[in-house]
């Protein structure tokens, strides 16, 4: 396998979108786990964000993750060593973790690797099917808490937006980065359709909307004020 893989998206300061419906998948090292790299840099070890699959019975051995791993179960069953988590599972396993993830039905995960640094980060395991959405003070905007520890600045949500309903212009300091899972949304730039990734640089504003309707992932690596953290401001953190 190739360790010299070339650097994608890796320049944080450009608006960076992905139609993962249009992707081929790439070979990973296991021979039975295929990848649609979205983020990149330093190669087959450094910090990479990507949509992955394993294939019935797919399996990677034993490792350990430095800097931390992140996973959405998209679709299938996702197993390690601490049990089998179906689609809408969301798992962290902070640097000192180590498994051999593995499945047996197949499945479709958004996986963020090294790029949680810090060995006292505490493991979390999400279902988040069985999550409340929690109302935010925008109409039409929900929302799903992923991960928001204190003395870390990254916070993960999902976030819902019912048919019609628009964001006002939300300003991220450390840009943001989202999955569409369902629906599509809008933005002045255009339309994203279920399964694109999109990240905004830092210091961009952004209004979001939709016709359809949407669920998405969202990522910031820094907390922002934003109308997507404004749970913590009525007590429902």
């Amino acid at each position: 396998m190739n360790r010299e893989l070339p650097d994608l998206n890796a320049d944080f300061t450009r608006r960076a979108t992905i139609a993962t419906a249009e992707q081929d998948w790439q070979p990973s090292p296991s021979g039975t786990v295929w990848r649609k790299p979205l983020y990149r840099q330093g190669g087959e070890f450094g910090p990479v964000t990507s949509v992955v699959r394993y294939v019935p019975g797919g399996s990677f051995r034993t490792h350990p993750h430095p800097e931390g791993e992140e996973i959405l179960v998209l679709s299938g069953v996702f197993s390690d060593d601490s049990g089998d988590f179906p689609a809408g599972s969301w798992l962290f396993n902070p640097e000192g973790f180590s498994h051999a993830p593995r499945s047996e039905p197949g499945c479709d995960l958004l996986v963020r690797l090294r790029q949680y640094p810090g060995a006292q980060r505490r493991r979390r395991l999400v279902d988040t099917a069985a999550e409340p959405w929690r109302a935010a003070p925008v109409p039409g905007l929900s929302l799903k808490p992923l991960y928001d520890e204190s003395g870390y600045p990254e916070y993960v949500c999902l976030l819902r937006l019912d048919a019609g309903a628009e964001v006002p212009a939300q300003c991220f300091a450390a840009g943001a980065e989202y999955f569409v899972l369902e629906g599509s949304l809008c933005d002045d730039a255009g339309e994203y359709p279920t399964g694109t990734w999109l990240r905004l640089p830092p210091d961009a504003a952004q209004s979001l909307r939709t016709t359809t309707g949407s669920i998405a992932y969202l990522r910031l690596s820094e907390r922002s004020d934003s109308v997507f953290e404004a749970h913590k401001e009525n007590g429902t953190a």
